[in-house]
């Protein structure tokens, strides 16, 4: 039984519990952890064993950056919240780019050196960041934490069906080539009547776009079947269930969904067979970072973008768990953001931030313990350093996880929506426009991935993230509609008042 002076946050649970909480953490994390160090690893042209290593050191890193946000690091580092710490997404296009440029191991040191370069910059910014936060009125807050639902979303939808909706078609390859064969033919002929010299030979032209057929894989039926057993199973268990039962119904949905795609020859154990036992993951395995002044920039970019992110996602855990968070907090939350980019650099890997997927778990289970997290973190660790262990995991199917998404991304949505449901639009009917407006605005990424490409590729890592696009708009628009008369103490409030409804 818990003492009454615990708080909810601090409480630390059974071993046992801790570890199938933390387990559970785990498993909703892990494909989003492994998918960056994969993309980045080929666009680099790295060998297997090289892209194996990235992973480990990627894990590894994720342990220790997430055992420092939860537990802390003394004052300066740490928010002390149930946080996973993870490798941000939105550094994926930089690092693509440098990647493209610059292929090899000196492709791998410059992306490095830029992380480091970044997330020193980014330790010395948190606390500036922090004080924004009176910037964040319930109105501002509800609407940044109902995007990241609605966000994540596409990753659930896209972890059923088997991906982003662009793979839902292939190229027709045999259409393509005869398309091509044919376009050539007509140069040919084209070349041979010009006859007249210094005229060049027309360029090929193919007879219209290229051609695409469905993929026999996208939306399998019976990948869609096993997401929604897992869903149904874990909402059974979420009302019929008791107690620690009910805690990892996550989890049990996910081994139920693994059970269900073993006997139908879904998941294989290639991979575990061949990773080795242990693996040590050492500092500047590729040889020192370089250091590019124009890619730290770049890199540093993100990290404000990815600052913002957690800041919503730092409010979210606020409310979730009832736990007050003020700029000392935020700031030595975000300064983690910076610290384990430059962990990550050190230790051959990439820019981290806090998980929203983990947000959303917590919302589910009701369990509030940042132990679960720290034990997370812990078990990360042991992931890095046992690569046979990793990709057991690894060999769960994605659309297992899209049952268990759509369940925790849903419940960040309606987090944001209780949150938005305390704002006054009766006597302000300016707060309908900004949330309106921010919301549209967090939705042209998701409608429209692609509605960028004629600007500046520069501005790219700033206009793909709804997150980012809805917490700009929401800020500017109450301090156009409403002005800058809120305290830190109004962001505050949001998590009390939704208690009480």
């Amino acid at each position: 039984m818990t003492h009454p002076a615990v708080d909810p946050v601090d409480e630390r649970l059974p071993n046992g519990r801790l570890v199938a909480l933390g387990l559970q953490h785990v498993l909703v994390m892990y494909a989003g952890a492994i998918a960056v160090p994969l993309i980045v690893g080929r666009a680099l042209k790295l060998a297997p064993e090289q892209v194996a290593m990235l992973i480990s050191a990627d894990l590894f890193t994720c342990g220790i950056v997430t055992l420092i946000q939860s537990f802390g690091a003394g004052r300066w580092f740490g928010i002390k919240l149930p946080v996973m710490m993870g490798v941000t997404f939105a550094a994926v296009g930089p690092m693509v780019a440098i990647a493209t440029g610059m292929p090899g191991i000196d492709g791998a040191r410059a992306i490095f050196g830029a992380g480091i370069g970044a997330g020193c910059l980014a330790i010395l910014m948190a606390p500036l960041m922090s004080r924004l936060l009176r910037f964040f009125p319930p109105v501002v807050t509800g609407t940044i934490i109902a995007i990241i639902g609605i966000s994540l979303m596409r990753v659930g939808v896209g972890w059923a069906t088997g991906g982003p909706a662009f793979l839902a078609q292939n190229v027709d390859t045999t259409k393509l080539v005869a398309m091509v064969d044919s376009a050539r033919a007509v140069q040919a002929a084209a070349a041979a009547s010009a006859t007249a010299p210094g005229i060049a030979a027309p360029a090929i032209k193919l007879a219209g776009p290229i051609p695409m057929v469905d993929n026999p894989a996208y939306g399998a039926l019976d990948h869609l079947a096993v997401a929604a057993a897992v869903l149904v199973f874990i909402l059974l268990l979420v009302k019929y269930g008791k107690g620690f039962l009910a805690n990892i119904s996550v989890l049990l949905g996910i081994v139920a969904g693994c059970a269900v795609s073993i006997a139908m020859g879904q998941m294989n154990f290639d991979k575990v067979g061949k990773a080795p036992w242990f693996d040590v993951v050492t500092p500047f395995a590729f040889g020192m970072p370089t250091f590019d002044i124009v890619m730290v920039l770049t890199f540093t970019i993100v990290m404000i973008v990815v600052m913002i992110e957690s800041t919503g996602m730092f409010l979210a855990l606020s409310d979730i768990t009832g736990r007050k968070i003020g700029q000392r907090e935020l700031a030595a939350g975000l300064r983690v953001d910076g610290l384990g980019t430059v962990i990550g650099g050190v230790l051959n890997t990439f820019p981290h931030t806090s998980f929203s997927q983990n947000v959303g778990l917590v919302a589910v289970t009701g369990v509030k313990s940042r132990w679960v997290c720290i034990v997370g973190g812990g078990i990360m660790i042991v992931l890095g350093l046992l690569p046979k262990m990793a990709a057991l995991i690894e060999a769960i199917p994605q659309f297992v996880l899209g049952g268990a998404g759509l369940v925790m991304f849903g419940m960040v949505a309606a987090t944001g929506i209780r949150i938005l449901s305390t704002v006054d639009y009766k006597n302000n009917r300016y707060n309908l426009y900004i949330v309106a407006l921010a919301i549209g605005f967090g939705l042209i990424p998701l409608v429209a991935p692609r509605w960028m490409q004629q600007m500046a590729h520069g501005l790219h890592p700033l206009l793909e993230s709804g997150i980012l696009l809805t917490s700009i708009s929401a800020v500017a628009l109450n301090l156009f509609f409403n002005g800058a008369k809120g305290e830190a103490s109004d962001a505050l409030a949001a998590p009390q008042v939704a208690q009480a409804h």
